[in-house]
């Protein structure tokens, strides 16, 4: 598993070793809930707290293995569904250009997994062919 090699007992806060400042009073939820999830050990997180925290571009060197192992683990139930729609999907495949060329074991990763999945919502479909397009020498 892509995740193997993360310490999932630490938080990103620990694994960085930056601890951020707490949030201004007048933050945002977003805000407080990225500040308050950096905190948390990463086998504590939900599926969403990784998407929220993915998209906002936050501890991805660690989060994104543990969400590629997630959409790995349940590609062939999704696929099964008929239709795959996923918020934690879409925060993957959206993150920068750079981010992939970086990691691109972890691009291809990504591109196998989305190969399992069948019926794509329309804009899910969309944001893979933007992935595959502009990362198609890393592919």
């Amino acid at each position: 598993m892509l995740s193997d090699s993360v310490d999932k007992d630490r938080s990103i806060e620990e694994l960085e070793g930056d601890r951020w400042p707490d949030p201004p009073r007048d933050g945002t939820s977003l805000i407080r809930s990225v500040h308050a999830l950096r905190r948390r050990a990463i086998k504590e997180l939900s599926v969403e707290d990784l998407r929220r925290l993915i998209g906002q571009d936050v501890g991805l060197r660690w989060l994104l293995p543990v969400a590629l192992d997630f959409l790995r683990e349940t590609a062939p139930q999704e696929a099964e569904t008929g239709w795959y729609d996923d918020d934690l999907l879409s925060a993957v495949l959206t993150r920068k250009e750079s981010v992939w060329r970086d990691a691109p074991q972890l691009a291809r990763h990504l591109d196998e997994t989305v190969r399992l999945l069948v019926d794509l919502s329309p804009y899910i479909q969309q944001e893979v062919e933007h992935y595959r397009a502009s990362l198609s020498d890393v592919l």
